[in-house]
């Protein structure tokens, strides 16, 4: 019989010390603690990048005081106890100035995951890491989904999960809820799919 316990495999200071050693030995090394469970998150390819700078364009034009500040790692959970690696957070420019690996999530507007091509991403992105975002309180959750071609809003967290979450296919316009503010038409993103 299997009992589940709340306690995480290891301490977040292991978790930390085990994260700086695997990106000094091997290159691409990306390791995340969600659920107190370690995980490696997989190195983006063209067409992930293609969408991150797409989205940092746009971001750009209609929120020049922030930055989309791509692969920053955050401190996440409940207790902050956890780590993500985000494909992108929006907020202010020097938000993070000083901070080190693993930086205070309060000035983050939103969140953005791209999914990957590799087995556990259904798992990451569309359960760990929007209950993970809900539970830090980041406004808003966006989840580009490229096996799907669909986009996903989340939004109001109530610090376990977010209660809004708006979906529409690849094509459509959609807006980023306050304190985000921003519409985006997706028909590009239909450039990027296998």
């Amino acid at each position: 019989m299997t009992v589940m316990t709340d306690h995480p495999h290891m301490p977040t200071e292991d978790f930390e010390f085990i994260a700086r050693i695997a990106a000094r030995e091997r290159e691409g090394a990306r390791l995340e603690f969600i659920d107190g469970v370690l995980r490696s998150k997989a190195m983006p390819d063209g067409d992930h990048g293609m969408i991150v700078q797409w989205l940092t364009r746009i971001c750009m034009q209609y929120r020049p005081e922030l930055w989309l500040h791509p692969g920053q790692g955050i401190k996440a959970q409940e207790y902050r106890a956890g780590r993500a690696i985000p494909d992108a957070v929006l907020a202010p420019s020097s938000a993070f100035a000083g901070q080190g690996d693993w930086v205070d999530p309060e000035p983050i507007l939103m969140a953005v995951e791209v999914t990957s091509w590799d087995s556990d991403t259904h798992r990451r992105d569309h359960v760990e890491k929007p209950r993970a975002y809900a539970e830090t309180g980041i406004p808003v959750y966006l989840l580009i989904d490229r096996a799907k071609c669909e986009v996903s809003v989340y939004s109001q967290p109530n610090g376990r999960r977010y209660e809004s979450v708006h979906i529409v296919p690849y094509g459509s316009d959609v807006v980023l809820p306050e304190p985000v503010g921003i519409k985006l038409q997706t028909e590009p993103l239909k450039d990027w799919v296998r």
